[in-house]
């Protein structure tokens, strides 16, 4: 019942997928000139304005999902997402400032100088401007329906590539997933910070392994992902990324014989890696470094404010 749509993102990802199905869009894109003539086309290919959009779904709170949903929604439409996703999308510029500001102290306990903590939770500045703010109309959460075109989609929670995932099922085996199950790509979960200041960080990559296996037991038979073709393999597909989840979480292994700060281990995982690529790095490093935690194979100290890791005994 979904037909997609690839829209231009400025972003290294590439185009990200919408969906339409009659007068909903899942996941209209960023808000870029280029984007929205994308859009525009394609509705337009298919007798509709903006104004016909009934409502915007939305997987996930990244600038490339969602930073067309403003505009559809000052013409219209409705914002569906999850209650998880509702402070992100609808204060976005606040939300970035409190995970620059959390990921810069994070980092100099990683291990990291202040300067280059500062260069890199600066980065995602530039996302702004692509993804306005917009209010959510109806909070959905797993269990629950939503109407498409005549037909009553089920509705998913997924844990790991972002707060707030959800995902949309049409009940003949086929669901979409955002970025939570990429055809060509292992994804790579961003680190998270606390849902609040001052409360617990999410140990992200643990619960992403957990909700890969729980969806591979879900019996799909075909995944609409936010990036590349379908997935027409589920359990195939999902059983090689918790394949290469484990390798690289051995490979961690191997870097924390002696006693290491993350920034180590992303060092030796990652030779010569730019700044601009050090978010990504340490997502990687401190994701694996939890899933050895969480199986009590490390030992996490803390001295001077520097967090180290090293094989427990």
């Amino acid at each position: 019942m979904f037909e997609r749509v690839p829209i231009p993102t400025p972003f290294q990802v590439g185009p990200v997928n919408a969906y339409l199905a009659g007068r909903t869009v899942v996941d209209p894109g960023p808000d870029s000139e280029d984007a929205r003539e994308r859009l525009h086309d394609a509705l337009a290919d298919r007798g509709l304005g903006f104004a016909d959009i009934e409502q915007v779904l939305v997987t996930h709170p990244h600038p490339d999902h969602f930073g067309l949903a403003s505009h559809l929604r000052e013409a219209g439409g409705r914002v569906v997402a999850a209650e998880a996703a509702v402070p992100i999308l609808e204060d976005f510029e606040g939300r970035l400032a409190y995970e620059q500001e959390y990921f810069r102290r994070f980092f100099v306990r990683c291990g990291m100088d202040e300067a280059t903590a500062g260069t890199v939770t600066e980065l995602p500045q530039a996302f702004v401007h692509y993804a306005p703010s917009v209010d959510v109309d109806r909070t959905l959460t797993a269990g629950e329906t939503v109407a498409v075109d005549g037909r009553e989609l089920g509705v998913d929670e997924l844990v790991g590539h972002a707060t707030g995932e959800l995902l949309f099922a049409d009940g003949d085996g086929t669901a979409v997933v955002g970025d939570h199950v990429l055809g060509d790509t292992t994804p790579n979960p961003f680190l998270q910070p606390p849902p609040e200041d001052g409360g617990e960080r999410p140990r992200v990559l643990p619960a992403y392994n957990e909700s890969l296996a729980r969806l591979r037991e879900a019996g799909y038979d075909r995944l609409l992902p936010g990036h590349g073709d379908p997935v027409d393999d589920p359990p195939g597909r999902i059983d090689a990324i918790l394949a290469e989840h484990r390798e690289r979480t051995a490979a961690v292994a191997g870097t924390v014989e002696e006693p290491a700060t993350p920034v180590e281990v992303m060092h030796a995982l990652f030779e010569d890696l730019p700044v601009t690529e050090h978010f990504p790095g340490m997502s990687e490093a401190v994701g694996h470094l939890d899933v050895l935690a969480t199986q009590d194979r490390v030992v996490r100290r803390e001295t001077d404010g520097v967090l180290t890791y090293e094989l427990a005994e």
